[in-house]
């Protein structure tokens, strides 16, 4: 499994994990509160959010490492147009 993470400051990071839970529970057995959700991508790909009141943390678990760059990607953007009020500094690190 390759392992990646990405802490988001933002004072908004409950809304977002709730958007982002819901709009991928449409394709998806997702389980989410206001405070921590998981999205299961595949069988071996899956995203988990926790969310207090400075930031969102994002943990990608993938199992093929050249996955883990686009997954990043595709969740980057979802989370890039919910937060369209602000400017996001999203760096994921391994």
């Amino acid at each position: 499994m390759h392992l990646s993470k990405a802490v988001v400051r933002t004072e908004h990071a409950s809304r977002y994990l709730q958007q982002l839970c819901k709009h991928w529970s449409h394709k998806f057995s997702v389980d989410f509160d206001a405070h921590k959700g998981r999205v299961p991508f595949s069988e071996t790909t899956e995203v988990t959010f926790s969310a207090d009141d400075t930031a969102l943390t994002m943990a990608l678990s993938v199992a093929d490492a050249a996955q883990q760059a686009r997954m990043q990607g595709v969740i980057d953007d979802h989370l890039k147009r919910f937060a369209f009020r602000e400017e996001l500094d999203i760096v994921w690190t391994d």
